[in-house]
């Protein structure tokens, strides 16, 4: 009989070499399934044997998490994990029934994502573009240096829909503003190409003949370094965005860089693409998980008809006299 160790090890390695997981993804995996195994024992105080899990067991642990303060999405999310952990000893004949089935999860709220109102993010990236391009620049300023690249990261984030950890890991071999397409290496180890204008290509020139002046590199492994030529961290990405977006005051309930991918699609949408070419652009598995921003876009155009259509106002105005009425 093969030890429980193993049986938790060969998961772990299934997501890493079959499902092709991304390292973030895979230590919330391993996160999770800890986490219960420590419950069963700690807790408990019975085998963490996979064979001898019940229902009753993970009823338990999921009221455990919410007696301690845990969100319905933390919750799901650990319930998920397990899920696919006893899928796979099923599929392996490692046990014969999953003690997750039967199992309800809690109920999720699902909020629209959050995204930056479209004349907002052009103020944004207009001042970003007029800053990058002032004359009195100083090629060796470090300070400059970072201006620049910050900036850069908040155009591009929104000029091509890329993820954050997509943005860091970004070669720079794959930026090519001859062709004005980069390619990206994005989840489960699948590249795509994104396409972007003249703006946007200035920028990265620019960005690239301060990089080599402070780093005194020609050419870089990684596209984003920093001054010492190390690469970027996702922590510094979102401070450079957070930073960005507070200092122009937007309003979005959320200011982090996943805020530009949603603005992307959002406005890719609004602005006619189809739906197919922007699930592309986003490397999004399903077309399902693209077809969220249609919710979002809908919502503007139902508030900009109310806005802006004689007939809409009339109508609002009817009601409200009607409601008085009564």
């Amino acid at each position: 009989m093969e030890s429980r160790d193993n049986l938790y090890e060969r998961f772990f390695d299934y997501l890493r070499a079959e499902r092709r997981v991304s390292a973030h993804t895979l230590r919330a995996y391993r996160g999770d399934i800890t986490m219960f195994r420590s419950y069963l024992t700690d807790i408990l105080h019975k085998s963490d044997d996979p064979a001898e899990v019940s229902l009753t067991d993970i009823r338990l642990w999921v009221a455990h998490l919410s007696a301690d303060g845990a969100r319905p999405t933390t919750v799901a999310r650990r319930e998920s994990s397990l899920r696919a952990f006893f899928a796979f000893l099923c599929r392996r004949t490692e046990c014969t029934t999953s003690p997750v089935e039967g199992l309800r999860g809690p109920k999720l709220n699902k909020p629209l994502p959050a995204f930056v109102p479209r004349t907002e993010m052009a103020e944004v990236v207009d001042d970003i573009v007029d800053d990058a391009f002032e004359t009195d620049r100083n090629m060796s300023d470090e300070d400059a240096f970072c201006d620049i690249r910050d900036g850069l990261i908040v155009t591009m984030l929104y000029s091509t829909g890329m993820r954050a950890g997509e943005l860091v890991g970004l070669l720079d071999e794959d930026v090519d503003t001859a062709a004005g397409e980069l390619k990206v290496h994005g989840k489960r180890n699948k590249d795509r190409l994104i396409p972007f204008g003249s703006e946007l290509s200035k920028m990265i020139e620019l960005y690239r003949q301060h990089r080599r002046e402070i780093t005194g590199l020609s050419t870089s492994d990684t596209f984003f370094v920093r001054p010492d030529g190390r690469p970027l961290y996702y922590g510094l990405v979102y401070r450079c965005v957070r930073s960005r977006l507070d200092a122009a005051a937007v309003r979005s309930s959320r200011r982090s860089p996943h805020v530009l991918r949603h603005t992307f699609a959002t406005d890719m949408l609004n602005g006619g693409a189809d739906l197919a070419a922007v699930q592309k652009l986003l490397g999004h598995e399903s077309l399902a998980t693209t077809q969220i921003y249609t919710h979002l876009s809908f919502g503007e155009l139902m508030k900009n008809y109310a806005l802006a259509h004689p007939r809409a106002e009339a109508h609002d105005n009817q009601e409200a006299a009607s409601s008085e009425e009564y």
